[in-house]
Parts: C-alpha cells; structure tokens; sequence
C-alpha cells in the first residue's frame, strides 16, 4: 500500500528550502510577465560611466550595510536593524530612471533607499548609532528617518503602512498638476495586507503616477512565499485593478533600469499605476537578530555565486578591458568614507535631554 502524501500545511521552511536552492531569483521569464504588462524591455548594455556609477553605488550599500551589521554586533546600534545586502540593484537602477522632484518611500529595510536618493553616509549611520547629527537627529533610528532635500519620504516601521502613504504622494503630483512619479517600495510578505488592495483600487481610479515595486527576497520575514502566498508571481496582483505589471530580474541593474524607464514613462502619461515585481534575494536574515534557519547556507552560497548585482557589474568592466587594480581602488574609496562614516557616528554627540519634547504631537 503506497505511503500517504503529505499535507503541505505540515511542510517545513527547511524543505521549502531545499526545493527552492535550485531557483534563481530571476527564473521566471520576462516574456511570461509581459503577457499581463506593456511588454517586458530588453536589457540594454550599460555605457561605462553607467556601469561605473552603478558599481559606486552598490558599493556604498553593500559596505555600509555591513559596517552597520558590525556596530550592531558590537553593541553601538541598537533596536532593529534590517540590512539590504544582496538587494542593492534594485534602489541604484530605479533611481537611475528618476528625475529631481520624484518620491522614494518605503518600509523599514531602508538604508539602501537612503543612500541611494543621495542621502549621506554620515547622517544616516549618526542616525542608526543615536546621535543628534543623524537625520532624525538620533530619535528615529534604522526604520524612521527622512529627508526632504532628498524626496525620501521614510523608513516606515508598520508592515506596508508606506503603501498608502506612497500613494498619497501621488495623489498630491497629480493635484498640483506636475508630472512627478511616487516609487513606493514593500515586501512580498507586505504584499497580503489589505491596505496595499485599498491603494491599488484608488491609484487606477484615480489615474494616479505611483510605481509600487515589489522586492520580492523569497521569504518575507522568514516564511517562503510558496507557504504565504497563493498567487506567488506578484507582478499580477494589480490584474482586478487594471494595473499593468511586470517581472524583473531584481539582481541586474541593467534590467531594473530598463524596467524603471518603462514604468516612469507609463506613469508621466498620465496612464496611472504600475507594478515592478523586482525578483531578489537577501543574503542576511530578516533583521539582524534573525539566524535564517529557514533556508539552507548551500542555497545562499549559490545566490551569491550566480547572480550577486555587484560581481554581475565587475565582471563587466573585467571583461572591457577594466584593470583589477581600478577595481579595488573604487572599493577603497568606498570604505574610506563608510569608514568615515562610522566613525562619525560613534564620535558625535547624543541629542540633548531637551530634544525628549521636539517633534512630538499633543
């Protein structure tokens, strides 16, 4: 008598793991996406000044982000801490579709938002370390600062609460009649609240230039999306809304780019809403007190190997004819100021005890 099949209610993380080590992040095809979207762009060469620029950038995250993993072990940061490592080309090549005047809004895995927008080093690790130098002048800390300079409208701590909010950005674009788009960024796992449904009907109702683009890493806060999930291609949950979506490889910054171009064009014709489903992946655990148990090392390691944004983008210039010598020296350069930055922020002082009675609604 043949065994019986096991429910996949009971299936654990660990074999969902297992299953899904042989996937990249990027599987699923474009053509596919573009079956219920504008038609996925082809992934153009980068010039070398854009490839450089985009290495310069996803350095900067990438070392930034895990010299705040270090502070944080060291005690220097403290609360929450979520790090963007693995994920950087998503924030570098949607601002590289950008203009001065649009939005970045997003949740609490935000450092990578901040220093992309142009955001700097300085401030934002003051902020994570409680210093009145930071951008929230230290009472904010890792998921609550902002810069209006910058349009980076937040770090929000409440899972998919910078939906609506980035929706509501839109909606004062299209008031005051510019032609500014909102880039409002969640999770696949904040991808099932309500509020995200809520703000889909009323951005096509209303026409509205928002992009929701959704950093699908796999595993939310550590359930894989084929257990949390019952539509897992997140590029069509806008198809009863009418929003057009599409699939993107999330790990080449070409292909964010060319997708960015597509969706900000959409958006500045007054065609409403788009979705970007950015496929990705998060190499450290859903915040740094997460061990990721819930995946195996080997299935990390061959992320990494294949499809890491930032050796894609090496490998490029190494092959243009780019000396390996160049190459450490603008890794250098990157620690220098990361290093900088640190230090700053362990240096500078804290917000005065007065600082208790600021910013505050009574």
């Amino acid at each position: 008598m043949a065994a019986p099949k096991k429910s996949p209610i009971k299936e654990t993380d660990q074999e969902t793991a297992k299953e899904t080590a042989k996937e990249k992040p990027q599987e699923k095809s474009q053509e596919k996406a573009s079956e219920h979207g504008n038609g996925s762009p082809s992934v153009p060469e980068f010039t070398r000044e854009q490839e450089l620029s985009a290495l310069r950038d996803m350095l900067l995250i990438r070392r930034f982000e895990e010299k705040a993993g270090q502070l944080y072990g060291m005690g220097a940061i403290g609360g929450f801490c979520h790090l963007y490592i693995g994920q950087e080309a998503i924030v570098v090549g949607m601002q590289m579709a950008l203009k001065k005047g649009d939005q970045v809004i997003t949740g609490y895995r935000d450092h990578g938002h901040m220093l992309a927008t142009g955001m700097e080093a300085k401030g934002v690790m003051a902020e994570l370390t409680g210093r009145h130098a930071g951008y929230s002048r230290g009472k904010g800390g890792s998921m609550h600062m902002f810069s209006k300079a910058e349009n980076f409208f937040g770090g929000h701590g409440i899972v998919a609460a910078q939906v609506s909010l980035g929706t509501g950005l839109a909606f004062a674009n299209r008031y005051r009649g510019n032609d500014f788009v909102s880039l409002t960024y969640f999770g696949d796992g904040a991808a099932n609240q309500g509020q995200v449904y809520e703000s889909f009907n009323m951005a096509e109702l209303w026409k509205l230039p928002v992009i929701y683009i959704i950093e699908n890493n796999r595993y939310a806060m550590g359930t894989s999306v084929t257990r949390s999930s019952a539509q897992t291609d997140f590029s069509k949950r806008g198809i009863s809304f009418n929003i057009p979506g599409e699939q993107v490889d999330g790990m080449d910054v070409r292909a964010v780019k060319a997708a960015g171009d597509m969706a900000v064009a959409w958006c500045r014709a007054g065609k409403g809403p788009f979705i970007l489903e950015m496929q990705t992946y998060r190499y450290r655990g859903h915040s740094m007190s997460d061990p990721a148990k819930y995946r195996t090392r080997e299935e990390v390691d061959k992320v990494r190997h294949d499809s890491d944004p930032i050796e894609q983008v090496r490998n490029r210039l190494l092959a243009a004819n780019m000396s390996e010598q160049d190459l450490k020296a603008i890794d250098a350069e990157v620690r220098e100021i990361v290093n900088a930055a640190a230090d700053f922020a362990q240096h500078a002082p804290e917000p005065d005890a007065a600082e208790l009675w600021t910013d505050v609604y009574r």
